[in-house]
């Protein structure tokens, strides 16, 4: 199991950018997957990003397709997702999630994104 500490969420404007960070432990970073989720109140849990184990390829879905950037750093064993042009349908709690096979096993305890309109 690893283990996942989100940072970097806060309260932004619209049109506004934060970037938000994943610190991993426990196990070895780069036999992992990373992706970030999102959930806002009274709907389900929305994919937002993912990247692969070398951080060669990145998806998006097209709802922050161009807006959004995941990205790791090996080194550090985190993964970030900087956030333009934020728009209020943005606002969620924002999970990060590590993937060893098939299924995101792994969650942070997330953190809050609020954008103000």
């Amino acid at each position: 199991q690893v283990q996942l500490v989100e940072s970097g969420g806060g309260v932004v404007q619209a049109g506004g950018s934060l970037r938000l960070s994943c610190a991993a432990s426990g196990r070895t970073f780069t036999n992992y997957v990373m992706g970030w989720f999102r959930q806002a109140p009274g709907k389900e849990r929305e994919f937002v990003a993912s990247i692969s184990r070398s951080g060669g390829s990145t998806s998006y879905p097209d709802s922050v397709k161009g807006r959004f950037t995941i990205s790791r750093d090996n080194v550090k064993n985190t993964v970030y997702l900087q956030m333009n042009s934020l728009k209020p349908e943005d606002t969620a709690v924002y999970y990060c999630a590590a993937r060893l096979k098939s299924d995101y096993n792994d969650w942070g305890q997330g953190t809050q994104v609020t954008v103000s309109s």
